[in-house]
Formats: C-alpha cells, structure tokens, sequence
C-alpha cells in the first residue's frame, strides 16, 4: 500500500499484489479500488496487480477544486501510477470511466500499453442524447451536494446496477455499502467534470481507428446507453474484439467474477502469445442480401 504523486501534487493511492507482467486495473464512478477484489485475487496468481484509487475516492486525496478533476487529469493520474512503479508498460482493464480513460491511453500513449480491456465504457457518448445526459450529471451532482452523501440506494437500484442485485445478492450488499462511504465532494466533482465532461468517444474516432493496442470490448445486452456505442467502437477500432454479455448490465467484473477473469485470461494469453489479430479489412465490408 503506497501513494503515487500525480503532477499537480495530488496523492494517488495504490495496492499491489503478485509478480508478473503488470496488470492496471481502473475503477468506474461508482467503484474505488476495492472493486477489483475479485479480479486481484485471480490475477495476482500470475501477473503484478496494480489497483488505483482515482482522485476523489479515499485513500487518495480529494481536492476541494474543481478544476483539479478531467479526463485528461485522470488519464495523466494512470501514467504517473505506471511512472511512480516505475513500470514501462502494462496490460490495462477499466470499467466504464476506467474504460474510458483506458481508451484515452490507448490514443495518447499506446507505447505504455500491451493491452487494454475497456469493460461497460461509453456512457454519455451517444451523439443524440449527449446533451440531455450532460444536464443529468450536473442534476444528479446537484441534488448530492444538497443531501451531503452518496445516494448509494439510488444507484445501487439503478436499471444497469440491480443485475448484480439479481445475481449475487451479497456482492451488491457490499458494492453498495462501499458506495456509501464515498465523499460527496470528490463524487460530485468526478460526476460534473467526469463522467459528465468528459467528450464524447465519437469525436475520437480518426485516432481510434489508428490504435493498433490489442483491445477487447466488454458491455452487458441490459446496459441499453451504451451497447450500440461498442459496436462502433468494434468497428472503428482495428485491434478490437466486442464480448456482449446476455441479461448483464454494468458491473461486469462484479455480477460473474469468474466469466469476467476467464474471458480475459484468454484474451491475455492470446496477446502474450501474439495470436491477438488485427481486423481484416475483408471483413467490414458491408453486405447485404
């Protein structure tokens, strides 16, 4: 257990464990660090786990300001992890604003990764409703300052999160009470700038199209904003493979740990072995008929 220091002088916080080719694990909104639990406790068996906190999320610091929170923060806090272990290169696994910021990663410095797994990313990137989700992000900031907590309930009951709910009652019990402790400030900061701020995937397309990092897409058939902006990223993405979990929503890694670690033993081995192809252009041509 360590903090990393991130540029600005922010404390991230990091947990490692295992030895091996590095693993990265990034967490989404909702999640901390503690939400790859399951995911370390397979992985540390071969690869060095690393698990970061965002900033805003205890252990690592949660600044007052505002302007102290970004995308581009946030993708600039995961290099200075793998600079502060002093690790060259990593495979990376986000889920959704870590698959968003995995993304990032991979368009800005795809020299730092071996592979990526972007599990349940794309929220608020669909071209029609990016507005309408916008003013939702700063309605739900709002009301979570004015009530001075988490809405854990809330979200927890959520049309993407009550999967887990349904398949493994404890594990939502426990995602839920760690949703509870997260501080409303650094909360509604990463929601505001964040998931709120953040661009849409779809202005990234020209230089998603050019990386060549071995990625594997993940998305749930019940996580309804997003399963058709993974299909685009599919098609964009040359090195791209798209998993659609049956009757899933957005806790991937939570509501089946174990489907979730084979699939990506398997792709990682794949890509450890070099068997991870790129898209043949044959392929996408569009048929019909």
């Amino acid at each position: 257990m360590a903090h990393v220091t991130a540029k600005d002088g922010t404390r991230i916080y990091v947990e490692e464990a295992g030895s091996g080719h590095p693993i990265l694990f990034l967490h989404e909104f909702a999640g901390d660090h503690r939400s790859w639990a399951p995911q370390v406790a397979h992985f540390s068996r071969t690869h060095r786990c690393v698990v970061m906190a965002s900033r805003g999320y205890p252990p690592s610091d949660v600044p007052d300001d505002a302007t102290a929170y970004g995308h581009n923060i946030a993708a600039a806090d995961a290099v200075a992890v793998l600079d502060g272990l002093h690790l060259a290169r990593a495979h990376v696994v986000g889920l959704s604003m870590g698959a968003y910021t995995g993304l990032m990663l991979a368009i800005r410095c795809p020299e730092r990764l071996t592979a990526l797994v972007a599990a349940a990313g794309g929220s608020g990137s669909h071209p029609k409703g990016g507005t309408a989700y916008r003013a939702e992000t700063e309605k739900r900031a709002a009301a979570m300052l004015a009530a001075g907590k988490f809405p854990a309930d809330e979200v927890g009951n959520g049309p993407t999160r009550v999967q887990l709910k349904r398949k493994n009652p404890s594990a939502w019990k426990e995602f839920r009470d760690q949703v509870a402790e997260h501080p409303v400030i650094g909360s509604a900061h990463v929601l505001r700038r964040i998931v709120g701020g953040r661009p849409s995937l779809y202005t990234f397309e020209n230089a998603l199209k050019r990386v060549a990092v071995p990625t594997l897409l993940m998305v749930g058939d019940e996580d309804d904003g997003i399963v058709e902006i993974n299909v685009w990223l599919k098609r964009t993405m040359p090195a791209a493979g798209l998993d659609v979990w049956p009757a899933s929503g957005h806790l991937l890694n939570l509501e089946e740990p174990e489907v979730f670690n084979d699939r990506v033993v398997r792709f990682l081995k794949a890509v450890e072995a070099s068997a991870w192809p790129a898209r043949q252009p044959a392929t996408a041509a569009r048929k019909t008929g």
